[in-house]
């Protein structure tokens, strides 16, 4: 039953705040962002369950991709730059998602996963590792230090924050099993209620039911071709997620992988991305950051994971349940994935499965894992002078990262480069 709680929290703790920011950067009516959020939470669960029995029955969170969430973000803030409609770049982009989601339907039906599959080798799949951890902490970090009205970190919450951090992490390494395998869900309330004593001033507002259902909220399908290829393109590089958390979810459990994981995990990654897609969210992708929630529990039964993501498809259907755990403070969520998503660089680490380096092969991993690093610490501001459609491209340290590593396994012939050692006599 805690184990069950326990996945609730962290997959509604990593879903919540991405339809009210997309429905808040494309400027919908309060009552359709919370019909979003109500979808959100519906389809998140079922998404989990059907990964879990028929995609590729891991334990791993089936949720909107961080990738696209930042891509769709980017487009819907630069929209007066762009001279574009927000309604006209939201259908734009709703376009280039339900064609790539064709592309890969078919990709799926027709057995054609071995092209992503030489396409994200294994290095790839290890940048892209490295470089989603970095994205992640930086992301909870910043979130667990709220910033005032004033731009400066709220300390009284920063230290709440703080502390829950050090709590959860004696917990997990100090800890009996029973309370090392719960810490995140101990965490999680222990720093809720605290929250509520100290700061009941900023408690957030309950969020409204919702109204009717409303088909593509953020604008109607159309052919703006250059958004949609902006879309189109971010969707087909997100498949390299799917191959990432496949792989590193099987080596945890310490199972093999097949051909039809593969397939059957796209299909249905792409299926609910299409439903997504026409209630205005961001599409779907197995979450690669499952595998430090995984580390950190150190459950890894299958039965909690199905009950958790059903638990939430009921808080999506149940209003006054989801406007209650919508009231959860996000700097508490924040640092409580902030020690989950920790293990996520061991993760990264292990996925290089002991490979030796020299002054000529190390380029091969530092060179787009430190360049996708430092663009995540570059304002996208400062791309401004760039064409508008390709600043979401640029801008974005984890696709430059994995497009660099794509290109650095496809030219460059590494064996070529390594140092052989002398057989000894």
């Amino acid at each position: 039953m805690f184990s069950s709680i326990q996945w609730l929290f962290f997959i509604f703790a990593n879903t919540v705040v991405v339809p009210i920011s997309i429905g808040t950067a494309f400027e919908v009516a309060p009552d359709i962002m919370a019909m979003m959020l109500r979808s959100s939470l519906i389809l998140t669960g079922l998404a989990c369950v059907f990964q879990g029995m028929m995609g590729h029955r891991l334990p791993l969170m089936e949720g909107h991709s961080g990738l696209l969430w930042g891509v769709i973000l980017n487009l819907g803030l630069s929209a007066s730059s762009i001279g574009i409609s927000l309604p006209a770049i939201g259908g734009g982009i709703a376009t280039g998602i339900l064609l790539a989601c064709f592309i890969t339907i078919l990709l799926a039906a027709f057995n054609g996963v071995w092209i992503l599959q030489k396409i994200f080798s294994p290095m790839v799949v290890s940048v892209y590792l490295f470089l989603l951890t970095f994205q992640l902490i930086f992301i909870f970090f910043k979130g667990m230090l709220p910033v005032t009205s004033e731009g400066t970190i709220d300390i009284q919450v920063g230290l709440l924050s703080i502390g829950i951090v050090i709590l959860v992490s004696v917990l997990k390494i100090k800890g009996n099993k029973l309370i090392s395998n719960f810490s995140i869900l101990i965490g999680l309330m222990a720093g809720w209620l605290f929250y509520v004593i100290l700061f009941p001033h900023l408690q957030a507002a309950p969020v409204p039911a919702g109204s009717d259902i409303m088909l593509f909220p953020l604008g109607q399908p159309n052919l703006e071709y250059g958004i949609i290829v902006v879309a189109f393109f971010a969707v087909m590089l997100n498949l390299s997620n799917t191959i990432a958390s496949i792989t590193a979810g099987a080596a945890l459990l310490n199972e093999k992988t097949n051909n039809k994981q593969y397939r059957n995990s796209i299909l249905i990654t792409a299926i609910f991305s299409v439903f997504a897609t026409g209630f205005g969210l961001v599409p779907y992708t197995p979450f690669t950051s499952s595998i430090g929630f995984l580390q950190s529990t150190r459950i890894f039964l299958r039965e909690p994971f199905f009950i958790g993501g059903g638990l939430l498809t009921v808080m999506g259907l149940i209003p006054v349940l989801g406007s209650f755990l919508a009231t959860m403070p996000i700097s508490i969520g924040n640092a409580v994935l902030f020690v989950a998503y920790l293990q996520l660089f061991g993760t990264a680490f292990s996925s290089l499965n002991g490979s030796e380096f020299n002054s000529n092969t190390i380029f091969r991993l530092a060179g787009p894992v430190l360049i996708g690093v430092s663009l995540m610490n570059i304002s996208p501001d400062l791309f401004n002078s760039l064409p508008v459609l390709i600043q979401p491209f640029v801008s974005n340290g984890l696709i430059m990262g994995v497009l660099i590593s794509i290109i650095l396994e496809s030219l460059v012939d590494w064996e070529a480069y390594e140092i052989k050692q002398a057989p000894s006599n």
